[in-house]
């Protein structure tokens, strides 16, 4: 059985990326708006994609489709904070891949947020489902958290 999300730690992620947060991401409640964490889950799975994955969005045969997608909120965040993204992979099929992305406070050791999404890679044109790249897959892979009866999709 796996841990609770909000026990994750950075040492469970494998690829990070830092971003400086914006006067314009707070709310009303003076807290970065939950809108925004998802922004961040697609800036840092589509910067993986394209920097160690060679996915190209403007041309690229495949493009990942969010099927499903999900957040859990365990500490505010607010401007002018340096938020660092952890990127990991639960789960790793032929043709979609779930990711999961920790939101930390600079310097903190537990994630303020925890979310992602499974994309499912379908051709660009006629929108079926189709196995991804092996570059996709490789790159990937490289990110999948390897746990006793993790399943595949």
């Amino acid at each position: 059985m796996s841990r609770p999300l909000k026990d994750r730690r950075r040492k469970d992620y494998t690829y990070f990326l830092s971003y400086r947060t914006r006067w314009s991401d707070n709310d009303s409640y003076y807290h970065i708006n939950n809108s925004v964490m998802y922004h961040l889950f697609d800036s840092i799975v589509n910067t993986y994609l394209i920097q160690e994955c060679g996915l190209n969005p403007a041309a690229s045969p495949l493009i990942g489709l969010v099927i499903s997608s999900f957040c859990e909120f365990f500490a505010p965040s607010s401007f002018p904070e340096v938020l660092d993204l952890g990127l990991r992979v639960n789960k790793l099929g032929s043709s979609s891949v779930s990711y999961e992305v920790g939101v930390f406070a600079q310097d903190q050791d537990r994630p303020a947020v925890v979310g992602g999404y499974t994309h499912v890679f379908v051709e660009r044109i006629a929108r079926k489902s189709a196995p991804m790249a092996p570059g996709t897959r490789e790159g990937l892979s490289k990110l999948l958290v390897k746990s006793p009866g993790a399943a595949k999709l």
